[in-house]
This record gives structure tokens, sequence and C-alpha cells, in this order.
């Protein structure tokens, strides 16, 4: 192989590499499918308490997919995963994910996006 056709590999290559950049940085700045649900949540003034080794939180997050980030999360655990941090004992939260709502009701466990809804107002996109 000529050293004429390995600039044009290493061109095609480099071009190949742009372009799955530029798709990755188009897709993170679309908005979520949930982003609308998700903000009005945190509007509402509830509050999703969770830890970061809890996989239930996880399964909560994933619902919302990347709309995830608008969601009125807060981390109970300490970062080294042994102990609840000061606040979440103090509004009582006792098991994860415990959601809040603006009425001082709870729910426990992965709540459905009917229940948020209803709970919330916010409605389903």
């Amino acid at each position: 192989m000529d050293t004429k056709q390995q600039l044009i590999i290493v061109g095609v290559f480099l071009a190949l590499i742009a372009g799955v950049v530029a798709f990755g940085i188009y897709y993170s700045k679309q908005p979520g499918k949930y982003d609308s649900f998700a903000q009005c949540i945190s509007d509402s003034k509830t509050i999703f308490y969770g830890t970061f080794w809890c996989p239930y939180c996880q399964n909560q997050k994933k619902m919302f997919g990347k709309s995830a980030q608008l969601l009125p999360y807060e981390e109970c655990s300490t970062p080294d995963g042994q102990a609840q941090l000061a606040y979440c004992t103090e509004v009582g939260v006792e098991s994860y994910p415990t959601w809040v709502f603006p009425d001082e009701s709870r729910l426990t466990g992965v709540v459905s996006f009917e229940t948020l809804a209803e709970k919330t107002g916010c409605t389903l996109p």
C-alpha cells in the first residue's frame, strides 16, 4: 500500500470519527422526551429522595431518560454509601426512592408516570 492510499484511509477514518462526534453533540443538545413533565414535577415543589446505589432509584431515573436531569432529585447517601445524609434523616426518609409531594404526602418505590401526574397536577407528554 502506498502513501497516497494510506492518507485516503486515514482521511476516511478521521471523517467517520468527526461524524460520530458531531452526531453526539447534536443528540446531547436535543430536549428529552419527558423534559416538560420532569420540569413540571420540579416546579410543583415535589422532591425525589434517593441514593446513587439504589437500583430502584436508578430505574425511576431511567423511566425519564435524559430528562431525569430535570427531576427534583436529592441524594441521601454519603459518598461512601455507608450512611444517610442528615437532611434526609430530618425529613424522615426511610426507604428509597421516596417522593414527597407539596401536600406532604409520600410515596416510596418506583412511582408510575400516571401517579406522578396525578399527585403533581402535571400533564403527561
